[in-house]
């Protein structure tokens, strides 16, 4: 069976040196390059073709996030395992949306990483257990964020809103007093989670509620 060919980049020589060693003692893998910042990761990537790269998410020149759309933009085939001091469940979200197939801190044991590398070659996904509850809750969150219902009144009082109408005028355009919409506005403020008329409007765009 074919050794899985690999590429390490991480800026912390000893680090670096920690993973190169455990790559080369396993059988299975094969260390292609070692680099120590985002631009020679990505010129050596382009060259040699990895199936993984390691890369640490801050990397000097471009980080690794940089790295991964870099991959994706130009189509290589390489598969990406981060390994990072930077475990924020948003970091970790953007990296797993942007394609990234691994994800563990450096907390991680070398074998570890090597298991992960290993697991990522033959198409497999890995999050370490300190990444799994925030992503979770990311995820979660993430997905509450999209879930906002408006009633019709609503939909139509952000409308008339978006077009730069006061309260006042809605009221007249909807046959109903400027108390009624005040009291409709901040219903829309507290399901959009804003505090103002112009931030309501644009948070309604966002979420694709106006069109």
């Amino acid at each position: 069976m074919s050794r899985v060919a690999v590429l390490v980049a991480d800026d912390h020589p000893v680090y670096r040196e920690g993973i190169v060693r455990a790559v080369k003692e396993r059988p299975e893998l094969e260390l292609l390059a070692e680099v120590a910042t985002g631009r020679e990761a990505l010129m050596a990537i382009a060259e040699l073709r990895p199936q993984v790269a390691v890369l640490d998410m801050k990397l000097p020149d471009l980080d690794g996030s940089q790295v991964l759309r870099a991959i994706n933009r130009k189509e290589l085939p390489t598969k990406v395992v981060f390994v990072s001091a930077y475990i924020d469940s948003e970091i970790v979200y953007a990296a797993i949306g942007g394609g990234a197939r691994a994800y563990l801190s450096k907390d991680a044991t070398r074998q570890q990483i090597c298991d992960a590398v290993a697991a990522v070659a033959r198409g497999g996904t890995v999050f370490a257990s300190e990444v799994q509850t925030g992503l979770a809750r990311e995820i979660q969150m993430r997905s509450a964020d999209t879930d906002v219902v408006l009633t019709s009144r609503e939909r139509e009082i952000i409308a008339l809103t978006a077009q730069g109408l006061l309260a006042p005028e809605i009221g007249r355009r909807l046959y109903l007093s400027p108390a009624t919409i005040k009291t409709h506005l901040q219903r829309l403020y507290g399901k959009l989670g804003v505090s103002d008329r112009a931030a309501a409007v644009a948070e309604a765009m966002r979420r694709g509620l106006l069109e």
